[in-house]
């Protein structure tokens, strides 16, 4: 046999020599990527905290791909915002932005990966945080977070890579760990909602029993009266209230008020109006100047350093009435409340509409008081809309005539009696309506 013939024959077993080394080294690298992907899930599944959850991902992500800073973005769909709420290098600074702008806010919203050498260069990119921090961005790797549904949940962001331009290999191993940070970060999220749901519920029971507090626990006791009143917020506070204060021995201040709208904000002003009520009355017992007194109280700036300063629109109707128990008689004024009514013992019915309008809208607002006497059997009855707008399913409402009626067959019955049934009747007559507002219903009965 040639030489020739030797080295041909024996070129096929030395290119099999050669090309032994590479494999390995590829599977030693597969090895070492699946390890560390491996440990690195085990860090995504130790906490649930969702900064400290942030913070772990973005130093797995900086040291595998040698990143000089990294953030983590989460996807607000239905706002349209991306937020970062820890970024490593930046002293945990918050970055919030809209989803329509940047590079960052583009993955979110196209589900795709952007590797760039020079983030300038790239008209997407906004340099606005370079500028607030003194930073200078080069290179940049950003990558969507996906679930297992394919949505884009987060991006990660990268950038400077310390040898140049964020490899391949880099995006292969961010994005075998995608799903992994995914959940993690769903799990986080969930999480942190749920703390938050139970501070609120913390937070709205306390605001609770301390708006009961602000409330009278009983009606008081009137010589040749009864008094009964009932008071059911719609959430977990609300923006309904009644108040007794004794003036004199035979003078009483009756007041019951709704304020504009529900829940928190309205549970304020309501809390607001008790304090200004309780403070103007000690020096104001004509009703006039009092209703004027929290209108402009209720106009006056929250800050008074800062008189411009934008202020929630909220307002409020409410019906004050001064008891006059030795004449057995009512002075009153309507600010635009659901006029209450008297129901004689003859089944007449007179409604207490003097007054004037809303308090809270206008400053110059006048009002002018009212007159009722009460004879034996009379019975006033006052409200706030949670009873007259109260719906049945086909969203007719219980209405002002409805309610007297209740109160006229019911007119022989103690105060207490009388509330407990025209508040069944109403509850039977919304028990399929999608109607629920603040409720509070207060009888006046001359005995």
């Amino acid at each position: 046999m040639s030489p020739r013939r030797k080295i041909q024959r024996a070129a096929p077993s030395q290119r099999k020599a050669d090309a032994a080394p590479a494999s390995l080294d590829q599977l030693l690298r597969t090895v070492d990527e699946l390890t560390s992907i491996v440990e690195a899930t085990k860090r995504l599944n130790s906490t649930l905290d969702l900064a400290e959850l942030i913070h772990i991902i973005l130093s797995i992500a900086t040291r595998h791909a040698e990143a000089d800073r990294g953030t983590v973005f989460l996807y607000d769909r239905q706002r349209g915002e991306i937020w970062s709420l820890v970024g490593l290098g930046l002293e945990q600074q918050e970055i919030r932005l809209p989803a329509s702008r940047g590079i960052a806010g583009w993955v979110a919203r196209n589900g795709e990966s952007v590797n760039l050498a020079d983030a300038y260069e790239d008209p997407r990119f906004e340099p606005e945080v370079d500028r607030q921090t003194g930073y200078r961005t080069r290179a940049l790797l950003c990558l969507p977070i996906l679930n297992k549904e394919g949505e884009v949940v987060g991006v990660l962001q990268l950038l400077n890579k310390a040898a140049g331009r964020f490899t391949p290999a880099d995006e292969g191993f961010l994005r075998a760990l995608s799903d992994h940070v995914a959940l993690a970060l769903e799990n986080a999220q969930l999480h942190r909602e749920r703390l938050a749901k139970q501070r609120m519920e913390r937070d709205l029971s306390l605001a609770r029993s301390i708006q009961a507090g602000l409330l009278p626990d009983q009606p008081p006791v009137v010589p040749g009266f009864e008094i009964a009143v009932s008071h059911r917020a719609s959430q977990m506070v609300g923006g309904d209230y009644y108040d007794f204060v004794r003036l004199d021995p035979e003078t009483l201040l009756t007041v019951v008020a709704d304020v504009e709208g529900k829940g928190v904000a309205s549970a304020l002003v309501m809390a607001n109006l008790q304090a200004t009520l309780r403070a103007l009355v000690t020096h104001l017992h004509a009703l006039e100047r009092l209703v004027v007194g929290i209108n402009h109280m209720m106009q006056a700036p929250r800050n008074a350093s800062l008189p411009d300063q934008p202020r929630a629109q909220k307002y409020l109707s409410m019906f004050v009435g001064l008891l006059d128990q030795r004449h057995r008689a009512l002075h009153y004024i309507n600010a635009g409340h659901v006029p209450p009514a008297v129901i004689r013992a003859s089944g007449d019915c007179v409604y207490l509409e003097e007054g004037g309008m809303v308090v809270g809208l206008f400053p110059d607002a006048a009002y002018h008081r009212g007159f009722v006497q009460f004879a034996a059997g009379d019975i006033m009855v006052a409200c706030t809309d949670g009873i007259t707008e109260a719906m049945d399913a086909q969203r007719n409402e219980f209405g002002r005539e409805r309610l007297n009626e209740a109160v006229r067959k019911l007119r022989h019955l103690p105060a207490v009696q009388i509330i407990e049934s025209v508040l069944a009747e109403v509850e039977d007559y919304s028990r399929n309506g999608d109607h629920d507002d603040d409720r509070i219903l207060l009888i006046l009965k001359a005995l």
